[in-house]
């Protein structure tokens, strides 16, 4: 897990694939919160169509490349849970603060990965590292 979650704090704008509630791929920039409790934590607004997105196909995907030209690719279910201390974690990030101010806004929402796996890879030629 500290492999996964240094490269996501190493490269912090990811892309957070979902299905559409109308079938269609969607893809979007996002960010990693942190770990707490074993879990990988993201947020957002459930006035966004991402979160409508997800409360009816939960499973996602997100990627993104380092400047050296690795990748991680982690998928698996998203999982919202109304945790006030998942929610501090990612209200102390500066950007998602500006967005909502306080962790008890209504429109905060907080989610983990449940059961995430993928693989960080590159072009080395070295067996990418599954997870």
């Amino acid at each position: 897990m500290e492999k996964i979650i240094a490269f996501l704090q190493e490269n912090p704008v990811q892309y957070l694939a979902t299905v559409g509630r109308d079938g269609k791929a969607k893809c979007r920039p996002f960010m990693f919160a942190g770990e707490m409790d074993g879990k990988l934590w993201f947020c957002t607004n459930n006035q966004k169509d991402v979160y409508k997105d997800m409360q009816e196909n939960p499973n996602i995907e997100i990627s993104v490349s380092s400047p050296s030209y690795a990748w991680i690719r982690l998928h698996g279910k998203a999982v919202f849970e109304n945790n006030m201390a998942a929610k501090e974690l990612c209200i102390a990030n500066p950007i998602v603060k500006g967005q909502y101010q306080t962790a008890d806004n209504p429109i905060f929402e907080v989610f983990y990965l449940e059961d995430p796996h993928g693989v960080i890879a590159d072009f080395s030629g070295n067996p990418p590292y599954e997870f």
